[in-house]
């Protein structure tokens, strides 16, 4: 079967917007899994009675746990806006994707 030069570039262009995908995947992945380890760390903190240590590098330092909370509250916000950026992003190369998918598919068939 012949494809014509104008069906080559668009499914090149879909290839490349699936690795664009694949990357934001792992992206939103990534922030899932950093979102979880914050959650978890804000509740340990809130639940300590003693002393909390922050992990600076190969160090713990000890830290006041309303400071600890308050970072750790920021970082959560932070992340939850990066995920927010994230999901647009995915779901306008999900819709991309998908309208090339259907304008390969009609031309090849």
């Amino acid at each position: 079967m012949q494809i014509d030069s104008e069906t080559n570039k668009k499914i090149q262009e879909l290839q490349i917007l699936e690795q664009n995908f694949q990357g934001i995947m792992m992206q939103k992945q990534a922030f899932q899994v950093e979102a979880t380890e914050t959650s978890t760390a804000l509740e340990e903190v809130s639940k300590a009675k003693g002393d909390v240590f922050r992990v600076l590098g190969q160090v713990m330092i000890k830290a006041k746990p309303e400071d600890l909370k308050k970072e750790l509250q920021e970082k959560q916000n932070l992340l939850n806006v990066r995920m927010k950026a994230i999901e647009k992003q995915e779901n306008s190369l999900r819709e991309s994707i998908e309208r090339l998918r259907g304008d390969i598919v009609n031309k090849i068939q």
